[in-house]
């Protein structure tokens, strides 16, 4: 991390888990274990239903909703779509798209997860933009070739003044809900790839400011080391941040120096 250039967040994504009637209990877990300080942004992306009383108990312990997917449509004849004006309209300050289980699962290309980013940016809401290699690519060693095409599609046609609202999140296909988590220094290098194709787009002072995650199983016993990383600004959480005790534990991970 490096908190003199840019911002620290700890995000959660409860994916299609937990229920709306369970976030005042789970707050109020979380808060008794939250450490005194904490040196960055917390949210918790559910499933749209529960973003209202997610918004609602998150106050009291500063702790961000979030959504985990938009239409890229504003309005329309869209059934069970969901657009950036609603998301925002219920207290949605975050929302991840192009996670690796939106592109396996319903077929989002690329570009289509650019639209849903333009869509976010446009409302107010800073989407969280998921990228990462399968584990044949990795063994090819095409991780960065293919991470930078995702982390250019994603972003294109969005400009300087826009990308102040984008998050990266770099999640490894082959260690999201394995148990596998890949090395420190193996997300260091991908997320410092990461940041040097923003650079060569945008310019130094944009790679600098962006903050990047790591998701990919980070959990209260990883999370310590892999925050330690330069270009590590974070992560994304999966099944940790269902369990208040792990979540807290990462946030107060974020603490370090």
């Amino acid at each position: 991390m490096n908190r003199k250039y840019r911002k620290t967040i700890i995000a959660g994504n409860w994916k299609m888990n937990m229920l709306a009637s369970e976030i005042k209990g789970f707050m109020e877990q979380l808060k008794e274990n939250m450490p005194a300080s904490r040196n960055c942004d917390v949210v918790l992306c559910t499933p749209a239903v529960m973003i209202p009383a997610m918004a609602k108990a998150g106050k009291d312990c500063k702790v961000y909703a979030g959504g985990q997917d938009v239409s890229k449509y504003e309005k329309g004849a869209y059934t069970g779509e969901i657009s950036a004006a609603q998301l925002a309209d219920v207290g949605a300050k975050y929302c991840v798209v192009g996670h690796s289980e939106r592109r396996q699962y319903h077929g989002e290309s690329d570009m289509l997860v650019n639209e849903k980013t333009k869509a976010l940016i446009a409302k107010g809401i800073k989407p969280i933009i998921c990228v990462g290699e399968s584990l044949e690519q990795r063994e090819n060693e095409l991780t960065m070739e293919y991470v930078a095409y995702q982390v250019k599609a994603a972003l294109s046609g969005i400009d300087a003044a826009d990308l102040k609202q984008c998050i990266i999140a770099y999640e490894p296909i082959w260690a999201i809900g394995t148990g596998k988590t890949a090395t420190s220094e193996q997300a260091q290098e991908v997320c410092c790839g990461i940041r040097e194709v923003i650079r060569k787009k945008y310019g130094a002072r944009p790679a600098r400011s962006i903050s990047i995650l790591y998701g990919g199983s980070m959990n209260a016993k990883n999370a310590a080391e892999l925050l330690s990383m330069p270009d590590i600004d974070g992560g994304l959480i999966g099944g940790a941040s269902l369990k208040p005790v792990d979540f807290s534990t990462i946030i107060a991970a974020s603490n370090q120096e």
